[in-house]
């Protein structure tokens, strides 16, 4: 008599993973690729929020009873007197001028303001065309003084904060824009170099070696001065900042170029040929796609290089200007007041710890994804 032997389960057949598959489970071991990812998800949702979240409009200031740097009103949540806990709430505050520094001085009154939440206050409009007039905190009291500066004031008496979060929409927006106008020109211009080659890869690569020699500086300086001097500023920005994301794609294209050359004979580029694949198809469906972990990453690093870029134009006057403002044009008036920036209203360099802290997040995020993406670098 016979016994059949047992039968063995199949072993389960290792799936395969993509390429993003792996490299976001690398990713998702990152804690500091994490951390930075986070910190732009909260900088990007405060700028498209900003108009909700400011307690005042863009450009509010009292005509009659100007605050110029008034310091952050401190919220209290207890009563003076009971000691219970209340109302959070804001001193109003008086100015009175110091004769022997001339210079005015902000005291706490005893009258109270208490903070309201979903205040009606200055108009708006989310996202550029959803009107609203809600904020989310104020004092709800039309009386002078009776202000929440959370950070601040500046030089006319408006509310730091609210100039900031209004600021972060032209500083975030632009880098983003102009980094996308030159990653495509730069991705365009390198895969026909490399693709055609021949003539047309000659003048493309000397057209980069003339837009590399140009200063970059002095073609700012002469483009803001073509602009009348009527013309909407932020429209003027724009115009500049596309201008020099144009001239800006030299650099990717070489790189795209000096990949593709070699990408161009790998069988699977042939293979499409000779599938009569059109040229079209073969760079933008076959050859582009193995560059999209290097655009991955360098889209993540050039984005902060053109927000610094923007803070340094609106910092030396040829970018945003009133009634429109952005970080480096609130880092002007800082560096406007000299040493008393640093040792009597430091809270007027809080702009430029936004742009430090977006900075180094679009760093963080960059390594992070550098890093997935490398084999050599998984963990």
């Amino acid at each position: 008599m016979t016994t059949a032997a047992p039968q063995q389960k199949a072993k389960p057949r290792p799936q395969g993973q993509s390429q993003f598959s792996v490299a976001w489970g690398q990713f998702r071991k990152n804690r500091l690729a994490q951390t930075g990812a986070v910190g732009l998800i909260l900088i990007y949702l405060m700028a498209i929020f900003a108009p909700f979240l400011a307690p005042d409009g863009l450009s509010s200031y009292s005509t009659t009873d100007i605050t110029r740097f008034q310091p952050p009103t401190p919220i209290h949540i207890r009563d003076p007197q009971t000691g219970a806990l209340t109302r959070p709430y804001v001193f109003k505050y008086s100015q009175q001028l110091n004769m022997d520094t001339f210079v005015n001085e902000y005291k706490p009154t005893s009258e109270q303001c208490p903070i309201y939440f979903g205040v009606r206050g200055a108009s708006y409009k989310l996202l550029g065309f959803i009107p609203g007039n809600l904020h989310l905190y104020g004092t709800g009291n039309d009386q002078q003084g009776c202000n929440v500066f959370l950070i601040g004031g500046e030089a006319l008496g408006r509310d730091l904060l609210t100039r900031t979060l209004y600021a972060s929409q032209i500083s975030l927006t632009i880098g983003v824009g102009a980094v996308l106008v030159s990653t495509l020109i730069g991705l365009f211009m390198g895969a026909m170099a490399a693709f055609f080659g021949g003539v047309v890869d000659t003048v493309i690569m000397r057209l980069v070696e003339v837009i590399s020699a140009i200063p970059y500086l002095f073609l700012l300086l002469l483009l803001r001065s073509v602009f009348p001097q009527n013309i909407n500023p932020i429209f003027a920005l724009y115009v500049i900042l596309g201008i020099l994301a144009f001239i800006g794609w030299g650099g990717l294209a070489r790189v795209t170029r000096g990949q593709l050359l070699s990408v161009r004979e790998q069988d699977f580029v042939s293979a499409a040929k000779a599938l009569g694949a059109g040229d079209g198809r073969v760079m933008w469906r076959h050859m582009l796609p193995t560059m999209t972990t290097y655009i991955i990453v360098t889209l993540s690093l050039s984005i902060p290089g053109f927000i610094l870029l923007e803070s340094g134009l609106s910092f030396l006057g040829i970018g945003a200007v009133e009634p429109y403002v952005s970080w480096g044009s609130l880092l002007a008036q800082a560096q406007e007041g000299g040493l008393s920036s640093l040792n009597s209203r430091p809270w007027v360099l809080i702009p430029g710890f936004f742009i430090v802290f977006t900075v180094g997040c679009f760093q963080l995020l960059g390594d992070g994804l550098r890093d997935a993406f490398d084999p050599r670098k998984r963990q």
